[in-house]
């Protein structure tokens, strides 16, 4: 096979493999009478079968992922027992949580009670349904899709609240207040640093973030991501931090400190309700990080011009494992924050950054038509906006600490 027939052959199968999903929802819908409405309520149905057979495969094969690498963080094998190598492991956890018993206390409100996790799950996959896993997998694609996002994510906070109110017992109310702060202080951060990329894009839909991505540089190596700028590096580690904060992760995880509140809002949970509110939690993990690769890791886009072969709906996935597998690291080495420095950190830091981001993206924007020498100027002096603002404002955060003395230990 020459050359040219070689690119003529790869360029047809990239193609082909592109319209798969089309060609499989025509195929189903030609099956049907022609009714509008009945192909309506078919591609609804088909579009929460692909979210819920998607998202709950990935969250099971994390879960094993997560499980197996802290026990190579920790020396030991993780599970190993399960299916070949422990992979059949979330579904066993699945059977047995499903089988445990449901215990409730008795002054607690029942229906809240049972409605809490149901919630978590469901505002989770509301905000899966928005993100862009491909040209032909995005199940609801809106014009503002950036405010939606947000709109369906912060009424789990609602979810949480209801848990510890519910459930009578101060451990759990007490700790649903303090997750409502964290998850309050850090959204706001969050949302700031949205911002800086809508106003890069021009747009709030969602696709059309990734459509301002889908070029590359040099010959096709150099992906026009906006990760790749000075202002989309320190707006993704600020998103990347308040995404932590928002799904409760390790160094954030304070809602859940055993050691603490025992198991925080979800200490008079048990059962499936309690596996419900874990699920939710990864379907969150799942969320940000596909909001992360939407905006600043070019979407479904393949990192070089010649890999564009690859179907953009393995692209999407390989990224969010990458994105999934870096929490999993977090959360192996770094240790658990005291609420008054979690706050401090988002208040005095994280929010005044992002502040700083917005004025940079503006810089970057304005600058856009600067060529030659001027282009150094340029990325200097949008690293010099990020990086004064915050050298000054931390040590002005750490003015006075000093390096911890353990004096009845020497």
């Amino acid at each position: 096979m020459n050359p040219f027939t070689a690119t003529i052959w790869f360029e047809s199968f990239a193609r082909r493999a592109e319209s798969l999903p089309v060609r499989i929802h025509d195929w189903i819908l030609g099956l049907l009478p022609a009714w509008p409405w009945l192909h309506w309520l078919v591609t609804a149905l088909l579009a929460i079968v692909v979210i819920l057979t998607f998202y709950g495969l990935f969250f099971a094969m994390i879960t094993v992922t997560e499980r197996k690498g802290l026990g190579r963080f920790q020396n030991r094998p993780g599970p190993n027992r399960t299916g070949p190598c422990g992979l059949l492991q979330p579904f066993a956890d699945a059977i047995k949580a499903i089988c445990k018993e449901d215990i409730v206390p008795a002054t607690a409100d029942k229906v809240l009670h049972f409605i809490a996790p149901c919630a978590t799950v469901f505002f989770g996959l509301l905000t899966l349904a928005i993100i862009p896993a491909g040209p032909y997998f995005t199940a609801l694609n809106l014009d503002a899709g950036v405010l939606y996002f947000f709109a369906a994510g912060a009424a789990s906070e609602l979810a949480i609240f209801m848990a510890g109110w519910s459930s009578h017992n101060k451990y759990s109310l007490i700790s649903s207040m303090r997750a409502l702060a964290q998850l309050i202080s850090f959204e706001l951060p969050l949302l700031l640093i949205s911002v800086s990329v809508v106003m890069a894009a021009g747009t709030l839909s969602l696709p059309g973030i990734v459509a301002g991505q889908s070029s590359w540089t040099l010959g096709g190596i150099i992906p026009q991501w906006n990760i790749l700028t000075p202002w989309g590096i320190f707006a993704f580690i600020i998103l990347f931090i308040a995404a932590l904060a928002e799904t409760n992760r390790c160094p954030f995880d304070l809602p859940e400190g055993e050691s603490e509140i025992i198991a925080g809002h979800l200490t008079e949970y048990s059962g499936f309700k309690y596996a419900l509110f874990f699920m939710g939690e990864y379907f969150g993990m799942l969320a940000l990080s596909g909001l992360a690769i939407t905006l600043f890791f070019g979407g479904w886009n393949a990192p070089c011009e010649f890999l564009q072969f690859i179907p953009s709906y393995i692209w999407f996935p390989v990224k969010l494992f990458m994105m999934m597998c870096l929490f999993i690291w977090i959360r192996a080495t770094l240790l658990r924050l005291r609420i008054d420095q979690l706050m401090r950190f988002a208040w005095k830091l994280l929010v005044p950054l992002s502040l700083v981001n917005l004025v940079v993206v503006a810089f970057w924007m304005r600058t856009g038509d600067w060529a030659g020498p001027l282009q150094l100027v340029r990325w200097a002096g949008a690293f010099a906006l990020e990086f004064v603002p915050f050298l000054l404002i931390g040590r002005h955060m750490s003015k006075g600490l000093g390096p911890r003395k353990y004096k009845y230990a020497q």
